[in-house]
């Protein structure tokens, strides 16, 4: 049996959570064509009865800490540095491959890692080998993937190269468990990735979801949840002429919801105005940033 914690790293919008999505096999963790859209260590179990059990762990893009919440952010980071057996290095084979290399260094890995260069189906044969060449010889290099995450290119072959580094040992978790997060955190997760795709480039960052009420009835799951931003003028967005913005976050997040639930729900939004509450650590405790 083996057993273990891989654990993904690279830069904004490298792909990492169409990575884990990829190899759970289910859409665990949000995506969006927006950069730092994932904020929260997200761990996914990949679990084969008698033969392994891989807690994946999809992590923020690093970044230099502009607010409270990009150091919460790194904090997830480095927990997930800290309790790897195998680490993924992600990169995109459209980005710089020196600030990639730089932070690829950067991170001092002591465990063994897999260097997985993303979006192949975006490049070239050139851009390929220069890539490939370019990071051959690299200490975190050894082991390198090519894939394409969005079409789960190359992701089988991954997962066996991963298996075969990992350590053996017993299960950390029920065979039947997916995650170790509450349900409540998926349902905010999915109304805020909405928020990504429908609004601006702005908004999105300065918004956060607390779902405050979750109550399971006969016929259909009852969700209240408030939308946090900074400014009136974002509220006003929020809700768009005539309530038009928030009943389209709300109608296509209850669309997903349902699915991740199995359930019919009713859902209700509302927009609060917290002022500068990046930087408010009773504010970000609240809104479960740890």
């Amino acid at each position: 049996m083996k057993a273990g914690f891989v654990n993904i790293f690279g830069k904004p919008n490298a792909g990492k959570s169409t990575l884990l999505n990829a190899l759970l096999g289910e859409k665990l963790a949000i995506v969006s064509p927006k950069v730092q859209t994932t904020r929260h260590r997200i761990k996914g179990f990949l679990t084969e009865p008698g033969q392994y059990q891989v807690i994946f762990s999809d992590t923020p893009g690093i970044i230099d800490p502009k607010y409270k919440l990009h150091e919460k952010m790194m904090q997830a980071v480095k927990g997930a540095l800290e309790d790897a057996d195998v680490a993924l290095l992600i990169a995109d084979l459209n980005d710089d491959l020196n600030e990639n290399d730089q932070l690829f260094t950067s991170l001092k890995l002591n465990v063994p890692s897999i260097l997985v260069l993303n979006k192949a189906d975006r490049v070239n044969q050139k851009r390929f080998e220069e890539a490939k060449n370019f990071f051959a010889g690299r200490s975190y290099g050894k082991k390198i993937s090519v894939i394409s995450a969005l079409k789960q290119d190359g992701v089988n072959e991954l997962k066996e190269m991963i298996l075969s580094m990992l350590p053996e040992g017993e299960p950390f978790y029920n065979e039947d468990d997916l995650t170790d997060l509450p349900t409540k955190f998926f349902v905010s997760e999915i109304i805020r990735e909405k928020i990504y795709f429908l609004l601006g480039d702005e908004i999105p960052y300065h918004s956060a979801v607390l779902v405050n009420e979750f109550k399971e009835k006969e016929s259909l799951i009852k969700i209240q949840a408030d939308i946090i931003v900074q400014r009136e003028s974002q509220k006003a967005i929020m809700l768009g002429d005539k309530g038009s913005m928030i009943k389209q976050i709300g109608t296509t997040a209850r669309e997903d919801i349902e699915k991740f639930l199995g359930s019919k729900i009713f859902l209700q939004l509302f927009v609060k105005v917290r002022p500068k509450w990046r930087d408010n650590d009773i504010q970000l405790k609240e809104y479960g940033y740890h």
